[in-house]
């Protein structure tokens, strides 16, 4: 009876779940139960009773299940309690239980006949559920009623009607039972023999019935990305929900679809589809057969030059198509089908030559009609599907370079990848000749459109693929352009060393004497590359040795990308002003050579630089202008403007300005790649400062499907500070050692970001090492500390790099600071003078982090006994956290007022409250609750929630009781203004 492991996710069944789950615990309980799961073929019944079976059984419930099978007239009597008895006869355990009940297993010898008494047959199989839920709770699950046999049919209803879920007329409760039996809502007709069935059936008090609603479209969406192992295309996603329309099986049918040559649907649906289309005239399936070939939606001038019969029999074909609802009318003189799947139903059923000649009809029609660029995609498709692959070919690389010119690159990408396939079907001399037209070439212009549609990895595999074709007689200036084209995309998967060495192969096959343009971007991207494997002396000298050539040559736009690393790697940096001098000359020189890729990397590292040196809102201006030039160019998916949108989120969060993050972060997860989803990250930080509990959840889904390593750095930090706030030592150390192994590149170098996890980590050592200490545990406590060390060196060996001692910008340095403090704390006890330095370092904007040091250095001070200092530190960050809506924080300064008894003193009391807090006490001493507050003062009642908490930390008062007592004593409030 254990269930078979599942394959599909469940996804968008969560109410359903719940109420079926609910069925299981009464049952169990001893409150037998049955449930009628209705829905349309497709739309997910299976799915969730195998969901509900597995829970059932991992429960410790018997789980039996029986199907019922459609034969057509042929019926095989109780079919699915017979498949039920024989998977009870085949486990030693219910051996007893079985030969207790004879009739029943005699259905399983010699089927009907041997059963002479219907009704003992029932009674029999009535007594031996019965006795099976007396062993253990059984869920017994039919499928497909509206195909069972009349015998089952029967059968069904004695169970449930006269039979086990049924109270005896002594009152005794009834068995461990639940019953779940689906059916197809949509196959039942008028005169279908289930229907009467079911309404008798629902109103018994221990039956209801579960309808499966269709799916949202944003439910489809997650589901089609979860049963295909490959990332599939944001337009591919986007037809599949379309088409499916709510049914999780066409969706997963249609996903399965994109995988076959044809791109149709499946034999077994279109089975299903077909039934109205087959009851029409033969002149009207000619009309729907040539109308299919076309698409959804095909305007009728077309049609009637492809159907190829008089205007009156189209006209009147097309009238009855539309009245049996197959086709609709619409705008424009066209006509669509009413459901795309019954299009591909009908398309699917045509005949291989039928299919071909119709397909080529349309794309003469269409290449007459003199709008190449706008037909070309369409006229593509045709001629592919009329095996005409000369014309397939040259309309592929037509639609290409529209989709380049339009600013379509998943678009160009799949047009280029068509043309691909192509290429070696077609006769030389049929290919489309001139500049570029060759293997080669189109594959490096499919990875570059790759690249440009955030398609990193699938970039590296095509040009690795003009990698191969690449032979040793092959011009040197093409090998050279296919090596640095290659390390690009290495560069952003992070594969740095292969980079390098492509780069440095790319750089010695061509000569830098006579100059040429593929030397200089040969150079330019192996100055990137060794820059980012640390060889920052080489990366120097080649970009100097190529900037002048690059001026010889007026190659404006290389020029511009090598000032930009030579801003990097200069002096202090991009951060310096001669660093962003730089990169606005990179900016201006890359937007007039319309280099739109070179001028986002200006802009990013514009913004980055600002960053780095702690210039935050200077930040927000590059950031706005890339996106803006990235939207402009349609290249919003590629690599810089991805890293923009999450530089931008994060600086937000830095800022404090958690609502626009959290915005922000909403907006640019409805348009995000698969591979961009890190770019929300920082909108993570906010929802587990905040206390949502389903943070740690959206964090874990980051390290789902191929490493990503942006992904693994957001999740990361998130769940190693959620292990941390839990008090999870050991949880948050080994996350941070996790994440920091994943994200050490290849030359052995630990990321920067190591220095902020060591210090979140730190956070829970210490508070380990200090609860240990005060129960006087010191070998405990020695242990953590020692611990604590080792964190703290990763951490001091990161932050200040090489030779040089080259320390991290300001927040990297701030983030030592504050490890510093922890390992202080861990070592020897909170030490209030490194606390202050490390909210002095948090000082270039990071409001949380601020706030969050400010708290351990006001519990450093009381423990100091310097109260007064305490309190004022106390206060400030209870400011922040409020304002923030950061209440776990809250909560914790709220305790360390009360318990360290840092509210203000009686005379600073009155003043400390504000003009609209003074409002809310008044309406508080007459016992008003937060939404009446909120009523009277003309505020919502989160909003009072928040002044009346503001009240309490200020009184120092732990309740409203007691706030309003102390308001009394202290004069706060006159019992005059508070009489209403």
């Amino acid at each position: 009876m254990s269930q078979t492991p599942l394959s599909t996710p469940l996804i968008g069944r969560d109410p359903e779940l719940a109420r079926l789950s609910d069925v299981l615990e009464r049952a169990r309980g001893g409150e037998a139960r049955a449930v009628l799961v209705a829905g349309d073929a497709g739309v997910g019944k299976t799915r969730v009773l195998d969901e509900v079976a597995g829970r059932a059984g991992a429960a410790g419930m018997t789980v039996l299940t029986g199907h019922c099978v459609d034969l057509g007239d042929v019926g095989l009597p109780y079919l699915p309690f017979t498949e039920v008895l024989g998977v009870l006869a085949e486990d030693e355990r219910f051996a007893g239980v079985l030969a207790a009940h004879p009739v029943v297993g005699r259905l399983l010898g010699g089927g009907t006949d041997a059963v002479s008494d219907r009704l003992r047959l029932f009674e029999g199989i009535a007594g031996l559920l019965a006795d099976l839920s007396d062993i253990a709770p059984v869920l017994l699950v039919l499928e497909d009623l509206h195909w069972a046999d009349q015998s089952s049919r029967d059968l069904l209803r004695f169970l449930l009607s006269r039979g086990i879920l049924q109270r005896a007329a002594t009152g005794a409760p009834a068995h461990r039972l639940a019953v779940l039996a689906s059916y197809r809502a949509d196959d039942l007709h008028r005169r279908h023999p289930l229907r009467p069935l079911l309404a008798e059936l629902v109103r018994l008090p221990a039956v209801e019935r579960l309808e499966l609603r269709p799916m949202a479209d944003a439910e489809v969406a997650e589901l089609v990305r979860a049963v295909q192992e490959r990332p599939l295309p944001d337009t591919t996603v986007r037809r599949i929900v379309e088409r499916a329309e709510g049914n999780a099986f066409y969706a997963e049918e249609l996903v399965a679809a994109t995988d076959t040559e044809a791109g149709g649907v499946p034999s077994g649906l279109a089975d299903v589809l077909l039934i109205r289309f087959e009851q029409l005239s033969d002149t009207a399936q000619q009309v729907l057969r040539t109308a299919a070939v076309a698409g959804r939606r095909v305007e009728h001038d077309l049609l009637r030059g492809a159907v190829g019969i008089p205007e009156e029999e189209l006209e009147s074909a097309l009238r009855e198509a539309v009245g049996r609802q197959l086709l609709v009318s619409g705008d424009g003189d066209t006509y669509a089908f009413r459901h795309a799947l019954a299009r591909e139903a009908v398309y699917a059923d045509l005949l291989p030559g039928e299919r071909a000649r119709l397909h080529g009809a349309f794309a003469r029609l269409l290449a007459g009609r003199g709008r190449p660029d706008e037909t070309a995609a369409e006229r593509a498709h045709h001629y592919r599907a009329s095996h005409d692959l000369a014309e397939a070919l040259a309309a592929s690389l037509e639609a290409a370079a529209h989709a380049h010119g339009v600013g379509a690159p998943a678009e160009e990408l799949r047009h280029l990848e068509t043309a691909l396939d192509l290429w070696s079907s077609v006769e030389p001399s049929a290919r489309p000749s001139g500049e570029g037209n060759d293997r080669v070439t189109l594959t490096l212009r499919a990875s570059a459109a790759a690249a440009h549609a955030g398609e990193a990895h699938r970039a590296v595999s095509l040009t690795r693929s003009a990698l191969a074709g690449v032979g040793q007689d092959s011009d040197a200036e093409l090998a050279a352009r296919v090596r640095y084209t290659l390390a690009g995309n290495l560069l952003e998967v992070d594969s740095l060393t292969a980079a390098y060495a492509y780069s440095s192969e790319a750089l010695a096959l061509i000569p830098a004497d006579p100059p040429s343009r593929t030397w200089v971007w040969a150079a330019a991207t192996h100055v990137l590359a060794a820059r980012q494997v640390g060889e920052d002396e080489t990366a120097l000298r080649i970009a100097y040795e190529a900037l002048p050539t690059a001026e010889e040559l007026q190659l404006t736009d290389a020029r511009a990308d090598l000032l930009i690393s030579l801003a990097a790697l200069e002096g202090g940096g991009r951060g310096t002003p001669q660093g962003r001098e730089r990169l606005r000359e990179a900016r201006e020189l890359a937007r007039s050579a319309g280099n739109t890729t070179v001028e986002m990397r200006a802009l990013f590292n514009l913004a980055v630089g600002c960053f780095e040196s702690g210039d935050l809102e200077d930040c927000l201006p590059w950031l706005t202008e890339g996106l803006d030039r990235a939207r402009r160019a349609g290249l919003l998916s590629s690599p810089y403007p991805l890293e923009m949108r999450y530089l931008r989120v994060l600086v937000l969060y830095t800022l404090g300005r958690w609502d626009e993050c959290v915005s922000f972060a909403a907006t640019d997860a409805e348009v995000l790649p698969d591979t961009g989803g890190f770019a929300a990250g920082p909108a993570l930080y906010v929802a587990l400062a905040r206390g949502d509990v389903q943070a740690v959840e959206r964090a874990r889904a980051l390290l789902a499907g191929p490493f990503d390593w942006m992904g693994t750095l957001v999740a990361g930090i998130a769940l190693t500070d959620a292990a941390a706030m839990d008090g999870d030592a050991e949880g948050a150390v080994e996350r941070m050692r996790t994440t920091v192994a994943a994200l050490t590149d290849d030359v052995g170098r630990l990321p920067d970001v190591t220095v902020r996890l060591a210090a979140l980590a730190l956070s829970a050592v210490a508070d380990r090492a200090t609860a240990l200490r005060l129960t006087g545990d010191e070998a405990g406590a020695r242990h953590w500390a020692d611990k604590a060390t080792e964190l703290v060196e990763q951490a001091r060996t990161v932050a200040v790099r090489g030779e040089d001692r080259v320390p991290q910008g300001p927040e990297g340095m701030a983030w030592l600071a504050r490890a510093e403090a922890e390992w202080t704390r861990a070592v020897s006890g909170p030490d209030a003078q490194t606390w202050a330095k490390a909210v002095a370092a948090f000082d270039h904007g990071d409001e949380y982090e601020r706030a969050r040091c400010r708290l351990r250095y006001a519990e450093a001070l009381l423990t100091a006994d310097d109260r007064e200092a305490a309190a004022t530190e106390a206060r400030a960050t209870r400011a922040t956290a409020a304002r923030l809506g950061a209440t776990p924080l809250l909560e914790r300064v709220d305790a360390l007022i009360r318990r360290g008894r840092l509210a203000q003193a009686p005379a600073d009391r009155a003043s400390a409250l504000t003009a609209r807090e003074q409002d809310v006490l008044r309406l508080l001493t007459l016992g008003r609750s937060n939404r009446q507050i909120g009523e009277e003062l003309y505020i919502s009642g989160k909003t009072a929630s928040v002044h009346v908490s503001n009240i309490l930390a200020k009184l120092g008062a732990a309740s409203r009781t007691e706030a309003v007592a102390i308001a009394y004593r202290e004069g706060l409030i006159s019992r005059e203004e508070t009489v209403g």
